[in-house]
């Protein structure tokens, strides 16, 4: 028998912005009276923040394919647009990238994206964007935050009146913008000629049709339909949810023993991407990103860092060095790597959940482009994608695998406990070896002396301790984080 749901778990949270966006459960914490008094204060926010540089009163408004997406966006516009703003507000899903590339392409003061991005079903919420076309720093997300416990309304700061709110095709500019950057033409000829077999589970999300509008016939696409509940999992591109790619591709692979296959993996917002290899393996960013500053450093000429988060692999900087590219590292968050891409020349800058994006793009990541970039690795080389990481693993001479687990705990108060051991006493031995570093600009990465690593980091908004680990072979990473399990079931 279910335990009786007590008032106060229904009670809904406070408003508050985690590392790309605000999020909560539909009805509970994200409702349409909550929608509607928090938009005009995000733009309210963004005018505050960039109205001095950007000659606009124009706000980009989008959404994925989630429950009551399209319902929510509009009570949005309608919100910004009483509060005196200029309303672009989105035909139809599309990705989130879409919505930053159509702020900074129509010179807005940002974008308002209705998703959840890889979130359960039960999930809604809001991306705000900067007309610079990727995610708004901590500073103004805290406005945002600051307005709303002072109980500030858009009206007693700004007059206007309401204007018409205009609709618009998101898809259009964005695709045109991706197919520049790309030799579409090449992997449109070796899908034609049947040398390269794309598949694209996209989730049931907002990258449905995507890759079919870039590059026409030919892609096969998986979970195309639209189902908020997402099967009951969720739509991120980890291998729990992709049974159904993977059994597809080795079915393929069984009756096609020739060509090259591809796998590619997108999250509900289209925003993080993770791939399959020809024999139906999985393949994370930590795979994808040091392949990916190898064929753009090598095999299109761009320069410039490379930005990884703490929790990316060693592989990335070992890369970089062979090319001679320097290194950024940032807290975890696509927004503290974006801050980085407007103040230097970047290359790439990617995280291990699947964000990766290009200084010679928008400052945002983008699962769309990323995809076309593994495809046009693999075109260019006629290798498969595993083929590529081992290459580079011996030209680095750095093997190693990698693997996360999200902890859930019994409460915050937990949570405290742990984060005050790990800042009074932290571990000087895990699993056996020996501390040799801390690193704690986000969590905790301790520096092992057999070269592994492990992460501990707590989630900002609910009880759950993230854990990472990367090692020789997976049975020390998996030693790593049942260290770090056992630890934190003890305190």
């Amino acid at each position: 028998m279910a335990a009786p749901i007590s008032p106060a778990s229904l009670a809904a949270k406070p408003i508050a912005f985690g590392t790309d966006g605000w999020r909560g459960v539909i009805a509970a914490d994200f409702t349409f009276e909550r929608v509607v008094r928090v938009a005009p204060l995000a733009a309210l926010a963004l005018a505050q923040t960039y109205g001095d540089t950007i000659n606009s009163r124009t706000i980009i408004v989008g959404y994925d394919r989630r429950f009551l997406s399209e319902e929510f966006a509009k009570a949005a516009a309608d919100a910004v647009s009483a509060a005196g703003f200029e309303v672009f507000l989105s035909e139809t899903y599309a990705p989130t990238p879409a919505f930053s590339w159509a702020a900074k392409q129509q010179n807005a003061l940002g974008a308002l994206v209705i998703t959840a991005s890889h979130n359960p079903g039960m999930y809604s919420g809001l991306k705000v964007k900067g007309g610079f076309g990727g995610s708004v720093p901590p500073e103004v997300t805290q406005k945002i935050e600051a307005m709303l416990q002072s109980d500030q309304t858009v009206e007693s700061r700004l007059e206007g009146k309401a204007t018409a709110i205009q609709t618009f095709d998101p898809w259009q500019s964005y695709c045109n913008g991706l197919r520049t950057k790309v030799d579409i033409a090449a992997i449109q000829a070796a899908i034609a000629s049947g040398q390269l077999t794309v598949f694209a589970d996209v989730m049931h999300g907002a990258a449905a049709t995507g890759l079919a509008r870039l590059l026409g016939d030919g892609i096969r696409e998986l979970n195309s339909n639209r189902d908020p509940l997402f099967e009951g999992g969720a739509p991120e591109p980890l291998p729990r949810y992709l049974g159904s790619m993977f059994d597809t591709i080795k079915t393929y692979r069984q009756q096609s023993a020739s060509d090259l296959v591809v796998g590619l993996v997108f999250d509900g917002d289209s925003d993080r991407v993770a791939a399959v290899d020809g024999q139906g393996n999985f393949l994370s960013s930590q795979i994808l990103i040091p392949i990916l500053i190898e064929h753009l450093a090598v095999h299109r000429g761009y320069s410039g860092e490379v930005i990884k988060t703490i929790s990316g692999s060693n592989l990335i900087p070992k890369v970089a060095e062979l090319y001679h590219l320097p290194v950024y590292q940032t807290p975890i968050g696509y927004k503290y790597i974006a801050d980085r891409m407007l103040e230097a020349q970047v290359l790439l800058g990617g995280e291990e959940s699947g964000g990766i994006g290009y200084g010679h793009h928008i400052p945002e990541r983008d699962a769309l482009l990323s995809a076309l970039y593994v495809l046009e690795a693999v075109v260019q080389s006629g290798k498969d994608l595993s083929d590529l990481y081992r290459e580079l693993q011996q030209k680095t001479n750095y093997t190693s695998t990698y693997d996360r687990i999200d902890l859930p705990l019994a409460s915050m108060e937990v949570r405290t406990r742990l984060l005050n051991q790990l800042q009074t006493q932290p571990p000087t031995e895990i699993a056996g070896q020996a501390v040799l570093d801390c690193l704690s600009i986000d969590g905790y990465k301790f520096q092992l002396a057999d070269q592994s690593w492990l992460l501990i980091r707590f989630s900002g908004t609910e009880p759950v301790l993230r854990l990472y680990s990367e090692a020789l072979t997976l049975d020390e990473a998996h030693r790593n984080l049942n260290w770090a399990k056992d630890w934190a079931n003890s305190i």
